[in-house]
C-alpha cells in the first residue's frame, strides 16, 4: 500500500536513491517501478546480504556528501536511519541531486502494538531496563520523526502499518536486535531479554501467534528549494 502511494504521486520514475539502504527492503520495491535504483550505505556488510536486481545499483556512499551528478533524481528516500545523519549536509545533498520538485520522503517505525498487557511490558522494559543503552539520536525515532529539520514543502501522508502474525520466539528474536539490547550486554555481561521474556510468557503461550502492527511514521515533501 505505501509503495503504490508513492507510486501515484511520483509521475516521473526515472530514478530515485534510496539512503542508509541496509539491506535493500526499499531499493527491491522501487526497483519495480523505477527504471533505475541508487542505494547507498555506508555498511559493506549490509550491502553484501541486500536483496539484488538488475536496475539496482547498490554503491558505499555517505548521506551527507556523494559521488552523484546534480539533477538526478525523481525520489530520494530514508527508510529508519536520518536519526543517524547531519541533517543540514545531508539536505544540501538532496537539493543538489534531486530534480526540480522531486519527492523527499523519511520513513520509520518506533513503537510496537501488540496487546495492553504486552505493550506495557515492553514499554518498561524500553524504557527503564534499556533505556540508558540507546544512542542519543533515538529521540527522533521515539519523537516519530516530528521533531528532526524538515525543509521542504511538506505534503501529509496517509497512515500506513504493517501487520504481522508473530509467535513469541520471533517477537523475541526482533527485541534481540535493538542496538541498546546487545550495549547492555557488552557492558553488563547477561542478556536482559531472558527476565523480560519469562514476564511475557504470562501472556503469550508458546507457539501462539498474535497479530504485531508497527506503524510507520512517514515526512514527505516537494524540492521546493529548487536551486
Amino acid at each position: 500500500e505505501f509503495f503504490d502511494y508513492l507510486n501515484s504521486i511520483i509521475p516521473l520514475k526515472h530514478a530515485a536513491w534510496d539512503c542508509g539502504t541496509g539491506n535493500g527492503q526499499i531499493a527491491f520495491e522501487l526497483a519495480k517501478s523505477f527504471k533505475e535504483v541508487f542505494a547507498t550505505d555506508i555498511s559493506q556488510a549490509q550491502l553484501d546480504n541486500a536483496l539484488q536486481a538488475e536496475n539496482i545499483h547498490y554503491s558505499i556512499q555517505p548521506a551527507e556528501k556523494t559521488r552523484f551528478e546534480n539533477d538526478k533524481f525523481d525520489l530520494v528516500i530514508v527508510g529508519q536511519a536520518i536519526h543517524w545523519f547531519e541533517f543540514d549536509k545531508f539536505y544540501a545533498e538532496v537539493w543538489r541531486t534531486s530534480k526540480e520538485n522531486a519527492l523527499i520522503c523519511v520513513i520509520g517505525y518506533g513503537g510496537i502494538d501488540i496487546s495492553e498487557e504486552i505493550n506495557m511490558l515492553k514499554k518498561e522494559f524500553y524504557k527503564n531496563v534499556v533505556g540508558p543503552y540507546w544512542d542519543k539520536e533515538r529521540k527522533y525515532v521515539d519523537e516519530d520523526y516530528k521533531t528532526i529539520p524538515f525543509p521542504f514543502e511538506e505534503i501529509e501522508a496517509p497512515v500506513f502499518e504493517d501487520t504481522l502474525q508473530w509467535n513469541l520466539e520471533q517477537y523475541i528474536g526482533y527485541i534481540n536486535t535493538w542496538s541498546a539490547v546487545k550495549k547492555f550486554i557488552k557492558e553488563n555481561g547477561f542478556n536482559p531479554v531472558d527476565k523480560f521474556q519469562k514476564e511475557l510468557e504470562g501472556f503469550w503461550k508458546n507457539g501462539e501467534l498474535k497479530e504485531v502492527r508497527f506503524p510507520f511514521f512517514i515526512r514527505l515533501g516537494r524540492n521546493s528549494n529548487y536551486k
